[in-house]
């Protein structure tokens, strides 16, 4: 495996400071990542104004910090729910940037995570670079998933009204069980196939975006639920696709980690804090800490006041709640820094750090529809299930980190996928599969079952990279162009400085 360091990089771990722009819309086990800044656009920043566009055609494409390219906007329409004889047609929408090849190969088709990120959205961040450079090898195809960015399709609902309960596990699961299922009903007399939202329908999506695009195949690129939709397009339109470029990977039957693997995870990152002599002297103990911290708040709930649309509204703040946000915080390594410093100050009884990573109740308990519908659909099996209810038992996490899986499982009956969508594969389909070794989301246990279904797979190892890694090292960005263009690409480990743990 080939070793790459990148020296030229200043370490991981700011001051600890609070930031209010990381504050995030939706409190469940997706929109908590745009807390730790994943690629998650349409949760975690304002839509750009390409993303309200819905004519077809070419444009110039802005991204967040300037930078501008000619690209062209496009539709194409499917029907909600396959299954559904007579079902209404939705239009789903793209941004494809041109390629800059005079020979270019398949077109690369841009799959974004959540469920609820946008592709459109995701080009105008981090990625934007290595949407850039892949026009090297072929058209590039940033699409907007079903129910998102220019493919959105559910009407928004009215914002949800206090009194809200407090951040703790019954509380919430209550609230949204109660939510989605209010949701489900007002969205159907809308004439809206809430059924058609699901990732089969999506793969199903995948294939007739390749249609009409024209081409005989496609290639794949995607990230954490991104692999989670391509795994689907493998399984039912194999011959349809070329190469996948995959990273932070979600498996079928994933939806739910289990809570020993984040535990796993934990115990590692606390081991990294145990190098700093000032950390460990503070934290003998970062999961007894966390433990600590999480019961005396589902016990007791703290209170906190947040800055609302109508002024200042105030919650109460359990274990549960805490658990969610540290879900979201472990996901990269600029945010795992600030978890240590954190739970100190919380266990110092001082709650009011959490007001700038909190936002207005009303969209802190929003249903969005699509990611709900997504997760609820690919479901877990009863075996996963069980192993997760038992680990959970004692687990720092609890059974939080996959808010509002499995608490929203069985919620609205009969849109489960089963064991048969569930169920691992063979793959010979060409991949290069790409990992952060401090990856909280998709911890690297929970990737290890996932990889070994590909039979023609190179891997590559981020060392001290989180979930979104595909951004993280620069010579990822030259793998990827190097794997699209069939050159061959061996495995490698590459490698960044650990991040530090500021714990004054």
């Amino acid at each position: 495996m080939q070793d790459v360091r990148w020296p030229n990089r200043a370490p991981f771990g700011p001051k600890l400071r609070f930031n209010p722009s990381m504050t995030h819309t939706l409190l469940n086990r997706r929109s908590m990542l745009a807390v730790a800044g994943l690629a998650l656009p349409g949760l975690a920043f304002p839509r750009t104004a390409h993303a309200r566009e819905d004519q077809p055609g070419p444009f110039r494409f802005t991204a967040r910090d300037g930078q501008e390219t000619d690209a062209e906007r496009g539709f194409f329409e499917v029907p909600e729910d396959r299954r559904l004889p007579g079902s209404r047609r939705i239009r789903l929408g793209y941004v494809r940037f041109p390629s800059t090849s005079p020979h270019p190969g398949p077109p690369i088709v841009y799959l974004a995570g959540g469920p609820g990120g946008e592709g459109s959205g995701a080009a105008t961040g981090p990625r934007f670079p290595i949407f850039m450079a892949l026009r090297a090898v072929a058209d590039v195809i940033a699409f907007d998933q079903r129910g998102t960015g220019l493919s959105t399709s559910l009407p928004e609902r009215a914002a949800p009204v206090g009194p809200f309960p407090a951040l703790t596990r019954d509380g919430m699961t209550g609230w949204y069980r109660d939510e989605m299922q209010k949701a489900w009903v007002d969205w159907t007399r809308a004439g809206v196939a809430m059924t058609g939202y699901n990732t089969e329908q999506s793969a199903d999506d995948i294939d007739d975006l390749r249609r009409h695009l024209g081409a005989e195949t496609i290639n794949l690129w995607g990230i954490s639920y991104g692999a989670h939709l391509a795994l689907s397009v493998l399984k039912r339109h194999p011959d349809r696709i070329g190469r996948v470029a995959l990273a932070s990977l979600e498996g079928q039957d994933q939806t739910v980690k289990r809570p020993a693997n984040i535990d796993a995870f934990l115990g590692r990152v606390d081991r990294l804090l145990g190098e700093d002599p000032v950390a460990r002297s503070a934290i003998p103990d970062l999961p007894a800490l966390m433990r600590r911290v999480h019961d005396r708040l589902e016990a007791d709930p703290g209170p906190l006041t947040v800055t609302g649309d109508g002024g200042p509204v105030e919650i109460r703040v359990g274990g549960f709640g805490l658990q969610l946000l540290a879900g979201g915080l472990v996901a990269n390594p600029r945010t795992l820094s600030m978890l240590p410093g954190l739970y100190l100050a919380l266990e110092a009884g001082k709650t009011e750090v959490l007001a700038d990573l909190l936002s207005d109740p009303a969209g802190l308990f929003a249903i969005r529809g699509m990611p709900e519908a997504m997760d609820l659909a690919s479901g877990v099996s009863p075996a996963r299930l069980a192993l997760v209810e038992e680990e959970a038992k004692t687990a720092v996490m609890g059974n939080a980190f996959n808010f509002p899986m499995p608490h929203l499982s069985g919620a609205i009956p009969g849109v489960d996928l089963g064991e048969a969508f569930r169920a691992p594969i063979g793959i010979e389909t060409p991949a290069l599969l790409v990992a952060g070794s401090l990856d909280g989301r998709t911890p690297l246990e929970e990737q290890a079952e996932v990889i070994a279904q590909f039979e023609n797979k190179t891997r590559v190892l981020v060392e001290n990279a989180g979930h979104n890694v595909f951004e993280a090292h620069p010579e990822v960005q030259t793998l990827l162009v190097r794997f699209f263009r069939e050159e061959a690409v061996s495995d490698a480990r590459l490698t960044l400085p650990p991040p530090t743990f500021p714990v004054a």
